[in-house]
């Protein structure tokens, strides 16, 4: 065994001894005095051992993925990989979704008492809801909102309300919409890594984007679509900044950034993985000024309906605190959101996170065809990550809301070696995961 992957074992017995502390030290202080609030501490789920009508299709999915994945994703053509990807991708999170069953799996996890679907029939007008919407915020507020209406920007949950508008009302089409958009962002970090390092690295990377144990939230939780809407601004900001159609790319990505901080306050920190694509990127200014342009255009027309985005996020941090956020113990979730990190990215990332950072060194280039590239667009999301993580606002539950962060720190296996032995590492994480334990989404 050569001393560069003795090294990444070590790094990946590190992190799972953090699980497993972050399990057992959880564990007896929600014995104590149940201040995590969560049922299986670090994640919000419970222990339930069980199989069901998706579990024939996710070994499979996975048996493929590890005995094929490499060789087709070395040899096939770019836009035939990236459908392949996304395809594969696709079922690798329906299966998952299915072990628990259609109802609970997919059609009822947007529907409970705290989800979007709920507040849909309070939106038959648009801009009065809107108008009202930071009215309803705080728990003490007559009809607050539920925990994820109140706890991010209104493009959530009009999200939803504009499906039901066109006929894809109820639980049933968010949950597909959720795994059909929030699938893709596996797609759009390739063609960024394509873009800005080589590749190469993009088709070494993608098995490991296909396989991620983090399919196990983005099937079904409303932050994997969340997640593709921030990747997609991302990969058309590369594109923009390389000069691909610099002036459409720049306006497209714009307009998704500026989506996606109306989707949620917490991707603000996306900023800092957008000012990573420019600093490797050629000093084009062309591009910035389309995508400035695109990512005005959100907080005009929100402002313009009646939501003053600053104001909503000032209420937040009121209700936060008075719910869950102000009884769990920052000195606890501070390191134990790393632990769902592990969880979400699963070993073979944290070892490609410690070749990252190895392979960071002093001196040299930021060339096109470095893994430097690579590597600076992977700490730019570990930064955004850890920044959220010390702000106190992230709380638990972070193995979803973190999702748009952890999809960045995915392309750093494309550095391992003994790549079918990290995807088999992967692929038994998310089993497990979704076989033993029953998720909140």
């Amino acid at each position: 065994m050569n001393r560069d992957l003795l090294r990444d074992l070590y790094a990946a017995v590190c992190a799972a001894l953090l699980v497993l502390t972050a399990v057992l030290v959880g564990t007896a202080i929600q014995h104590r005095n149940g201040s995590l609030r969560v049922g299986w501490p670090p994640l919000l789920a419970s222990w339930d051992p069980h199989v069901g009508p998706g579990t024939p299709a996710a070994v499979v999915v996975a048996a493929a993925v590890v005995a094929y994945g490499p060789s087709l994703a070395a040899r096939l053509p770019w836009r035939p990989l990236l459908l392949a990807v996304w395809g594969t991708g696709m079922a690798w999170t329906w299966s998952l979704a299915l072990v628990d069953g259609w109802h609970r799996g997919v059609a009822e996890q947007l529907t409970t008492r705290n989800e979007y679907l709920p507040a849909v029939g309070r939106f038959h007008d648009i801009p009065a809801a809107l108008r009202d919407f930071t009215r309803h915020i705080l728990i003490d507020s007559p009809d607050n909102w539920g925990a994820h209406v109140a706890g991010h920007p209104p493009g959530a949950t009009l999200t939803f309300v504009l499906l039901d508008r066109i006929g894809l009302g109820g639980g049933g089409w968010a949950g597909t919409w959720c795994i059909t958009v929030g699938t893709t962002a596996a797609v759009a970090v390739l063609v960024a890594v394509r873009t800005l390092a080589d590749e190469s690295l993009a088709r070494r990377a993608a098995p490991f984007l296909v396989l991620a144990p983090a399919a196990v939230w983005v099937g079904t939780s409303a932050d994997g679509y969340f997640a593709a809407v921030a990747a997609w601004a991302v990969a058309l900001l590369a594109l923009a900044v390389r000069g691909v159609r610099p002036g459409l790319n720049g306006l497209c990505s714009g307009l998704l950034f500026g989506l996606t901080v109306y989707l949620s306050y917490g991707l603000t920190l996306m900023a800092v993985v957008a000012g990573a694509v420019v600093w490797v990127g050629p000093s084009r200014r062309r591009p910035l000024w389309f995508a400035l342009a695109g990512f005005a255009v959100a907080p005009v027309v929100f402002t313009a309906l009646g939501f003053e985005w600053w104001e909503g996020y000032r209420i937040l941090v009121t209700r936060y605190y008075q719910g869950a956020g102000g009884v769990r113990p920052y000195g606890y979730w501070v390191w134990a959101n790393l632990a769902c990190t592990v969880l979400i990215v699963g070993p073979a990332t944290v070892a490609g996170v410690r070749r990252v950072v190895v392979r960071l060194r002093p001196g040299g280039g930021w060339s096109r065809s470095s893994p430097r590239t690579l590597a600076v667009l992977v700490l730019a999301a570990a930064l955004a990550l850890l920044v959220a993580d010390l702000s106190g606002m992230s709380k638990a539950e972070t193995e979803r809301i973190w999702l748009p962060f952890a999809a960045w720190l995915l392309p750093a296996c494309a550095l391992l070696t003994g790549v079918r032995g990290w995807l088999i590492g992967q692929a038994v994480l998310a089993l497990l995961l979704n076989h033993l334990l029953l998720t909140g989404w």
